[in-house]
């Protein structure tokens, strides 16, 4: 009886947790074998060597950290910017961390400039996007590039930061901190706890 192949999906997949616990290194294809209960001739039948997978493993995660979280906000939200806004950070807080792959890759890109350049674009995508929605609330070019600045920096240390919280849950504290970062108008969000207390 033929065994189904392995998608070429986890291949991609095994090596991005991969490198989320041990960098660039432990991306190796007997591992990857080893993760996947499978021999690495597979391996060879999507990728013509570990250059090529690790290429890919930068483009999926390239898309997941800008691209899908900002489809995602566009598709839930439509027109409504306070919509987009929201939707915005319950998809930033659901891959907050994603086992700790943005730290890896950020570490990864001090020695490699062509990592770097991937880590700025993905910035200058959320960058630009944060500006657009704030520029539609507020009007003002200054005012929507400070809360940019601010929400992305949120952003960025929700997947570069574990910390202590008090006996909060930290993705509840991390929602309030989003929250409380975009709505600087005072408008209410309404994903995040009040007073301490979880969401119903």
């Amino acid at each position: 009886m033929a065994h189904a192949r392995t998608p070429r999906d986890a291949w991609i997949r095994a090596g991005l947790d991969a490198l989320g616990e041990g960098g660039p290194e432990l991306v190796r294809v007997e591992e990857l074998a080893r993760r996947l209960g499978v021999t690495k001739g597979g391996f060879y039948g999507y990728f013509d060597g570990r250059a090529r997978l690790l290429s890919e493993m930068l483009d999926a995660w390239e898309r997941e950290a800008a691209d899908a979280v900002i489809d995602e906000a566009d598709a839930v939200g439509g027109s409504d910017v306070a919509e987009r806004l929201r939707a915005l950070t319950r998809g930033a807080k659901a891959r907050a961390g994603a086992k700790g792959v943005e730290l890896a890759i950020r570490d990864w890109a001090r020695r490699d400039p062509a990592i770097a350049e991937r880590t700025r674009r993905v910035d200058r995508t959320r960058m630009a996007y944060l500006h657009r929605l704030f520029l539609e609330v507020t009007g003002d070019e200054r005012e929507a590039a400070a809360r940019a600045a601010l929400t992305a920096g949120v952003w960025l240390s929700s997947h570069l930061m574990r910390y202590d919280t008090a006996g909060y849950d930290h993705d509840d504290v991390l929602s309030l901190a989003f929250a409380r970062t975009v709505w600087l108008t005072g408008e209410p969000a309404h994903d995040h706890p009040r007073n301490g207390e979880p969401n119903p």
